[in-house]
């Protein structure tokens, strides 16, 4: 089988491993685990093409430990059972699972107590938040180190590693062309070794050129990997400024969710927007937003992003209230600590002494609601914006007919 260039390439210890210098350089926890011949189990976690892999193998070469190799999104429960049984054929193995975040429950609940026990070390990869993504109490069992973001530099070092690869054989390439392939790659040197490659096998000559290099890729890769914290970045950008009422820079970051295509993602974080950051203070942009999802959905990209550009503009200059799901949480809290009590007997089921409220004028009375314990208890406290203006001085109304009747 021909390899892809970017696999030739592939570092077999630490020393060759390009970035990482706070996990693996001089003293670094990684390299002094090398030098102590000990491993524990980890979850390396970050962005595509900036070294899970080439760690893991690395670690494992490096301390020359018997491993094997799964991928939690394609190999079955039968595949891990035969790890398993190596491992205890052998006392022992390394596993380097690829997409942890996506390994179901039956083989997590396999997979737990051999961690626990110490017969499988497990070396994880994930391009998602492991805090929010992987289960805790694989988490719990696990060392987690964060991968940082490859520099330009560190993709121009491995550049011109990879031009005096045998397969790169005669080259001919120039700084400024590896400048141009650097800043297009989006910091992920996978991507630059493919596009490198690429370009020397589709010219005639051997001869690399920056505009060769358009001709195969025209436009900057940002990263937006939708299962990876670089599309999440982006969903928080565009939440933070619908919040900040930022229309520019809202309207920036939908349209990089929309030039990755997936329109579940932005119906999902939209949602959540509509309802934690505007609220109360425009509560019609809840029907509306679904309104402009249902028409996005139903028409598709390219047509999408005019339904979605006009909600997203709306979103942004719209007031902005979070005082509902604060009460809630406030409410939560309470209960969390067990600072509730007794439901008032008047609420009871079929209680003689509960208040129709509908009897009444203005299909109002008063009485207890909250258990006695916290019956002053207050969670809401509404803002002077939008359509909440009006419920605050609805609300504020009924709280001084509440305590004159105290």
């Amino acid at each position: 089988m021909n390899k892809p260039l970017a696999l030739k390439l592939a570092p077999t210890s630490l020393k060759e491993v390009i970035g990482q210098e706070h996990l693996i350089g001089k003293d670094k926890i990684l390299s002094n685990l090398v030098k102590n011949k000990k491993l524990f189990s980890m979850i390396l976690y970050g962005k595509p093409g900036i070294g899970k892999t080439s760690i893991a193998n690395a670690l494992v070469n490096d301390l020359k430990v018997r491993y094997r190799f799964l991928n939690a999104s394609v190999d079955t429960k039968k595949d891990l059972d035969i790890v398993i049984e190596e491992a205890k054929m052998y006392d022992g193995l390394v596993l380097i699972m690829d997409e942890i975040h996506r390994l179901n429950k039956d083989k997590q609940d396999i997979l737990l107590p051999l961690l626990e026990s110490g017969l499988i070390t497990l070396i994880g990869m994930t391009t998602a938040n492991p805090y929010h993504s992987i289960n805790p109490a694989i988490r719990s069992r696990c060392q987690l180190f964060e991968l940082h973001e490859l520099t330009k530099e560190d993709i121009m070092k491995g550049l011109k590693k990879a031009i005096k690869h045998p397969d790169l054989k005669n080259i001919k390439i120039d700084n400024a062309t590896l400048d141009v392939i650097a800043n297009i790659s989006g910091n992920d040197l996978r991507y630059a070794y493919n596009l490198l490659e690429i370009a020397y096998f589709s010219s005639d000559d051997k001869t690399i050129t920056k505009e060769k290099i358009k001709t195969i890729n025209s436009k900057p890769v940002f990263f937006a990997d939708k299962n990876g914290d670089g599309h999440y970045d982006v969903l928080s950008g565009l939440q933070k400024s619908i919040r900040g009422s930022d229309v520019n820079a809202s309207l920036h970051y939908l349209a990089r969710l929309i030039l990755e295509g997936d329109i579940e993602s932005i119906a999902r974080r939209l949602s959540v927007i509509a309802y934690e950051d505007i609220g109360l203070a425009n509560p019609a942009i809840g029907p509306r937003l679904d309104a402009a999802i249902n028409a996005a959905l139903r028409v598709g990209f390219p047509e999408a992003r005019i339904p979605l550009g006009t909600i997203v503009t709306e979103m942004a200059l719209s007031p902005k209230s979070n005082t509902a799901h604060v009460a809630l949480d406030l409410a939560l809290e309470d209960i969390e600590k067990g600072n509730t009590g007794n439901i008032p007997n008047h609420l009871k089921t079929s209680s003689p002494d509960y208040k129709y409220p509908h009897d009444y004028k203005g299909a109002y009375v008063v009485q207890q609601y909250l258990p006695d314990k916290i019956k002053n208890k207050k969670y809401y406290t509404p803002k002077d914006v939008g359509y909440e203006k009006q419920l605050k001085e609805i609300y504020e109304k009924l709280q001084k007919i509440n305590e004159k009747y105290q």
